[in-house]
């Protein structure tokens, strides 16, 4: 579905993001029909290229846990295109592009607990909802029954209590 919208401050260049399964596209003022469609297909291939690109690195077993998560713990059931472990997040525990539905989970996150990787999940399925830390967003976040005790966990292993495979939780 394309959201079209005129925004009298753009002279010559289109304007796109996706929000969850819209393709928004504001354009001047000033163009004619025949532009108007022009760009608006080719932004619509473009917007297709870059979804194709995020969620072509899914893992398949993620997205169905991240899912399960989603259904569990956020009724209002954003959009959740693809989840993808990540080797490239050494500071991060995961990431969220809200707009295209994708979350990221730091691949060594896969030695922690399964209670502490769904905190994350569920922290960043929670960006899906609410893209900033707003008190609304952790009041997501807080329904996840863990929630403190596995934030308290990430606090240890990020000041250096890190946690190894060989090791009870």
């Amino acid at each position: 579905m394309v959201d079209l919208r005129v925004n009298g401050r753009l002279r010559r260049n289109f304007r796109w993001w996706i929000e969850g399964e819209r393709l928004v596209v504001e354009r001047p003022a000033r163009v004619t029909e025949r532009e108007v469609q022009a760009m608006v297909q080719q932004i619509a291939e473009r917007a297709a290229r870059y979804l194709r690109q995020q969620t072509a690195r899914s893992d398949a077993e993620l997205l169905a846990h991240a899912r399960r998560l989603l259904a569990r713990y956020l009724p209002e059931r954003p959009l959740l295109r693809a989840a993808q472990w990540s080797t490239r997040q050494e500071r991060r525990h995961g990431s969220c592009t809200s707009g295209s539905g994708v979350i990221r989970v730091s691949a060594r996150l896969q030695r922690y607990p399964t209670w502490v990787r769904d905190y994350v999940i569920v922290h960043e399925l929670a960006h899906l909802l609410h893209p900033d830390h707003s008190p609304a967003f952790w009041a997501v976040v807080a329904r996840y029954p863990l929630a403190e005790r596995a934030r308290g966990f990430l606090i240890a292993c990020d000041l250096g209590f890190a946690a190894r495979g060989d090791e009870e939780y």
